[in-house]
């Protein structure tokens, strides 16, 4: 503590980041990376903007990538909201769109900025637990009175556990819940779910937040965006041009843009992934894991025998890296990013070996 702090600086539990080790021949499955790179479209974009044009401020609208999010989604650009990655675009919406006086509802396991936020920003958390087989139960989120709460925020696929909602269950979640804003998480939804911006035009409470981190192999660039009803995406904009006006670079912008515009690429890695999961799912189960129903480019395992924190520690030795989480009823499970053949392969043979 400092005398020069202010006073609520003293209270914050800043949020953990995945650990960014600098150790050489590591195979990395803890921060769900995609193993691909990025499209060689959005790589040709970025290295265009490498040019004298850089003493110019970037476009503070971001509007290249609006349009091309509009058109990939089919919506328009005045319903798409562009920032430094999803962390941002989230934090925006924490601030802008939550902080009613009254609970924020989201998932006892979840992603876990989200509590941060809520200490960041005067917003009193609410945590729904997940059933027992670590599924969100729409039904659960319902028992408030209508208007009760400041929001409701869950990510789909949920991380850590991978578990995807389906998008009927966010529609009647959104039914059941039409006094406050929807915030549906959507970082992992390209590897096995249906996005909820199929429902904007019919829902002016629910924003839906992406990434360009995951799927799009861009984690290295910072962009995250939001879509929902025009008036959502202005309470956005009012927050990020009193905070920060050009969020986004020239570089970022143009690549963005580019890998939104490149669906051949996106969809054959995508597709990639989901058949490399498939076959890690299948190498789990048969050294005795219970592996939960993984939508996304990780999966989420435990073992019946053998002790989660043990398994990561040993792994570790071997130079393999996996997230694990010392949390209450999650403690003896791993969350293994989904690597290339060769890396999954090297994780099951260590595993079998332990």
């Amino acid at each position: 503590m400092s005398q020069f702090w202010s006073p609520f600086v003293k209270d914050l539990v800043p949020y953990v980041p995945g650990e960014q080790p600098k150790m050489t021949r590591l195979v990395k499955l803890n921060t769900n990376e995609n193993p691909y790179g990025p499209s060689p479209k959005a790589m040709a974009a970025m290295q265009a903007e490498l040019n004298d044009d850089l003493r110019l401020y970037p476009d503070p609208n971001g509007d290249r990538l609006k349009q091309a999010v509009a058109r990939y989604y089919g919506v328009e650009p005045a319903q798409v909201f562009v920032g430094n990655g999803s962390d941002e675009v989230l934090a925006h919406a924490f601030h802008g769109l939550f902080q009613h006086g009254k609970p924020l509802l989201f998932p006892d396991i979840t992603y876990s900025f989200y509590p941060v936020y809520c200490g960041l920003y005067g917003i009193e958390p609410k945590q729904i637990p997940l059933d027992d087989n670590f599924q969100i139960n729409v039904a659960d989120y319902a028992r408030d009175k209508a208007g009760e709460n400041s929001g409701i925020i869950f990510p789909n696929p949920n991380a850590p556990t991978g578990c995807l909602l389906p998008l009927a269950a966010v529609e009647q979640l959104l039914k059941q819940n039409t006094e406050t804003v929807v915030l549906v998480d959507e970082a992992y939804i390209d590897f096995g779910g249906e996005s909820a911006i199929a429902l904007v035009n019919q829902y002016p409470n629910l924003l839906v937040t992406q990434t360009l981190s995951k799927s799009r192999s861009l984690a290295g660039l910072r962009v995250g965006i939001a879509v929902g009803h025009p008036d959502l995406i202005e309470a956005l904009e009012r927050i990020k041009n009193s905070f920060n006006s050009y969020p986004l670079d020239r570089m970022a912008i143009a690549g963005a843009a580019a890998a939104f515009d490149d669906r051949d690429y996106f969809n054959d890695t995508c597709q990639r992934v989901i058949n490399s999961r498939n076959t890690v799912v299948a190498g789990l189960e048969q050294l005795g894991f219970d592996v939960l129903p993984s939508a996304a480019n990780f999966v989420f395992a435990r073992h019946a025998q053998k002790d989660a924190g043990e398994l990561a520690a040993a792994l570790r030795e071997q130079g393999i890296i996996v997230r694990h989480f010392k949390t209450p009823r999650i403690a003896q499970f791993l969350r293994i990013t989904i690597g290339t053949d060769e890396q999954n392969l090297i994780l099951l043979d260590a595993l079998k070996a332990l």
